[in-house]
């Protein structure tokens, strides 16, 4: 059973999820050192912010599969040697939108009507009514840096207090943001107008930094800024600077380079400061929808299922591969069959779609093929990583597809390398039945079988038999079998699926057959049981 590390404080819900399926250790307080130590034994590791994943962490954990991160932001883990290394990053993007979107509401409101100053002097006996006097939002332009799931969620709120709102995103749609009633702008345009500033992007080095003294220079007098995100996009040097000389009228922080921060220059400008401990996610809601998430996530894929958020592999997201159905796993079967039949170096691979597969995201097509093809000729190859190894091994993948309603659906594959070609084409019949309908220019009817045993022959009499016989006499049963020739007496390929993995010296004895030109075995024992046909009994 497969074991998980929940390094974090969770809720209690999370640990229940896990614990149905998987065997749980709860370390919430687990030292980077002992992080270190034990992190050999797991295959998941579930964080929060408080404990980080470097590279020696995931270089130790032979085994990790998966890293969740019950939140958004994922800058504690080290995502280039994640991909590096096969492992999965995953995060729970959506169970704290709504608690970070109205913290940062809050903040603005605190900050505009200098909420937590008011109270502090309440609570020292004063009446300070002409010195706490406000701003109001309304018909004030928030400018919103980051669209994505909260992003939207303040503009929306942004919009019901009676803002203007624009913002900047570089991957959001116009048609998108227009749904949303948003104006998409660049980053000056946001610097030059916005009253209101929040930014709302992870933490990565393009946007480490983003509002430095540069922009404050630049931006509109009188600004207010929000940060609810990640610490380390805004400057907190040059912001206290820019609030002392009174270009930022005062900012609203939730997080800081250094967290808890110790000596920050800002605590010389509180006055003009609302600053809370990180708690844009601190809600019993959130807390609740994240640990729900994430938990439920780790435990599909452990247990050989997709996730929901895949950080590190965006094009295999649950919504593309329920499109592409059972050909991700035809693709990846294909893959592996090609790379066996054509032995040595592989300089290209090409990866062809026909029918209505023309008009969906094939990417992850591409993705199973090299997990399927370096899978049998490597350890630690995933979904994750097989694109890196491939650009390692100098394998240059190309993708091509035919007009729709011009050909069924089916994906040709062409593997090229030292050895000289291998060429595969595949469909999927109705709904649930992969086959692979040519290889090598021979016609077949081959539904990818567990363990296989492909021989290239002259086509005379007896050259069936004789391979069975020899895999009779060690007891190996054929499932099923398919035979394929070009011409009477021509070369010919048999198919046999078997029961058993073939021993390197049982394989030799078939390959040196009479009228054998080569045989080659492959086994796909990598993919998960219940996709290969039980009336194949594999």
């Amino acid at each position: 059973m497969p074991k998980v590390l929940v390094a974090d404080e969770i809720s209690p819900e999370g640990i229940n999820i896990l614990s149905s399926s998987l065997e749980v250790d709860y370390i919430p307080d687990v030292s980077a050192d002992k992080l270190l130590e034990i992190i050999p034994e797991y295959q998941g590791l579930l964080v929060r912010s408080r404990c980080k994943v470097p590279r020696a962490v995931l270089e130790k954990g032979k085994a990790l599969r998966i890293v969740g991160r019950a939140g958004v932001g994922v800058d504690n883990i080290d995502l280039p040697a994640a991909t590096e290394l096969g492992v999965l990053v995953i995060n729970s993007p959506e169970g704290n939108t709504a608690s970070a979107a109205e913290h940062t509401l809050a903040l603005m409101l605190s900050l505009t009507r200098q909420i937590p100053a008011a109270d502090q002097s309440m609570r020292e006996n004063k009446w300070e009514r002409s010195k706490f006097l406000g701003s109001e939002l309304f018909n004030k332009t928030l400018g919103i840096v980051g669209l994505g799931k909260i992003g939207s969620r303040v503009a929306q709120c942004g919009l019901a207090l009676g803002m203007k709102v624009m913002a900047y995103d570089p991957f959001m749609s116009a048609e998108r943001a227009k749904e949303l009633g948003v104006q998409l702008v660049s980053l000056d345009d946001i610097w030059a107008r916005a009253d209101y500033i929040t930014v709302h992007t992870p933490k990565t080095k393009d946007t480490t930094n983003l509002i430095n003294a540069d922009v404050l220079a630049r931006i509109k007098p009188g600004v207010r800024i929000v940060n609810a995100a990640r610490g380390g996009i805004i400057d907190e040097t040059a912001l206290a600077d820019a609030i002392k000389n009174g270009r930022v009228a005062g900012a609203g922080l939730d997080v800081f380079a250094d967290e808890p921060p110790k000596d920050s220059p800002l605590f010389a400008v509180s006055d003009k400061l609302v600053l809370t401990p990180h708690l844009g996610a601190s809600t019993h809601e959130a807390q609740f929808n994240v640990a729900i998430d994430i938990a439920e996530q780790i435990k599909d894929y452990l247990t050989g299922k997709m996730v929901r958020s895949p950080v590190n592999l965006p094009s295999m997201r649950p919504e593309i591969m329920a499109a592409l159905g059972k050909f991700v796993w035809l693709a990846e079967a294909m893959g592996a069959i090609a790379g066996e039949l054509l032995h040595g170096n592989i300089r290209k691979l090409d990866i062809g779609v026909g029918g209505s597969l023309s008009e969906k995201d094939t990417a992850p097509l591409a993705v199973a093929a090299l997990r399927g093809l370096f899978g049998g000729r490597m350890e630690g190859v995933t979904y994750v990583n097989a694109q890196m190894v491939a650009k390692n091994h100098g394998v240059h993948i190309t993708q091509s597809s035919t007009e729709s309603g011009t050909k069924r659906d089916q994906i040709t594959m062409t593997l090229d390398g030292d050895a000289g070609e291998s060429n595969l084409t595949g469909t999927v019949l109705g709904q649930d039945e992969p086959i692979i309908t040519r290889i090598n220019g021979f016609p077949v009817n081959l539904a990818p079988q567990r363990y296989m045993l492909f021989t290239s022959h002259r086509d005379q009499p007896g050259m069936v038999a004789g391979v069975a016989g020899i895999l009779g006499k060690f007891d190996i049963n054929i499932s099923t079998m398919s035979v394929a020739r070009r011409a009477s007496r021509d070369e010919a390929v048999m198919v046999l699926g078997l029961d058993d993995a073939l021993t390197p010296e049982l394989l030799a004895k078939v390959a040196g057959g009479s009228g054998i030109h080569f045989a080659r075995f492959v086994s796909l024992d990598h993919l998960p049981k219940e996709l290969f046909s039980e009336r194949n009994g594999n």
